[in-house]
């Protein structure tokens, strides 16, 4: 599970996978992050949030603690953080019972070897969606393209799944989005909607999306990178 909060990586793993990136069985070095904490000797503290952070032996309340100082404070220094959990899915429960969750999806277009994306809000984005009741993420992310940019597709395979949070009406939200590849049926009516914010629509050869990525989010630029794999 990777979730973007103020869009930084979240990144939650198991202890084995931990141990791979570490290239340690004991877990005590690494060159892939700036800073290490095992979680059974202390707790993650502000001046910790800075690089990359890996915490070791997370809990639940590890995810409690950390998501807390997370909400109080923005430090810009920090990078990432990656949670080496004792148990990855009771770790990923704590994360989601903290927020309330919204589920969507979205697509990564495909034309020509180009890719279609949308700039909206001062940056550029791919076309996704909340789902509507009963709708399943297939359907609502072929719906979302359509509606936020004209074009009709087809969906192939899954991507990937993001999550990323925000607040909203003092609540705070985490949305969940499954992203799928899809290819052109008709483009004819290619149009962005205006009233979703969308400027404008592009088809993006790999020059030109890697640039546009420049000034995008986290959570598309690791869309996109999961897609052309």
């Amino acid at each position: 599970m990777i979730v973007f909060i103020d869009d930084r990586p979240l990144r939650l793993i198991s202890l084995k996978t931990a141990a791979r990136l570490t290239g340690s069985p004991a877990l005590t070095s690494t060159t892939d992050f700036d800073n290490i904490i095992d979680a059974r000797l202390g707790v993650v503290k502000e001046e910790s949030l800075t690089g990359h952070l890996l915490v070791l032996n997370a809990t639940p309340a590890t995810v409690d603690k950390l998501l807390t100082l997370l909400q109080k404070t923005k430090s810009g220094r920090l990078l990432s953080i990656t949670l080496g959990c004792l148990s990855k899915s009771d770790c990923e429960s704590a994360v989601k019972r903290n927020f309330k969750v919204i589920k969507a999806a979205g697509g990564v277009v495909g034309k020509d070897s180009k890719i279609l994306m949308m700039f909206r809000r001062g940056v550029w984005d791919l076309p996704k969606g909340k789902l509507d009741n009963g709708e399943s993420s297939r359907e609502g992310a072929a719906r979302e393209v359509e509606e936020e940019t004209g074009v009709r597709v087809k969906v192939g395979d899954r991507i990937c799944t993001t999550w990323h949070t925000y607040a909203l009406n003092g609540s705070r939200i985490l949305k969940r989005t499954k992203w799928y590849q899809m290819t052109v049926i008709d483009d004819a009516n290619m149009a962005p909607q205006a009233e979703e914010g969308i400027e404008r629509l592009a088809w993006l050869d790999s020059r030109q999306t890697q640039q546009a990525l420049t000034n995008s989010f986290s959570s598309i630029r690791y869309v996109i990178d999961e897609s052309q794999k």
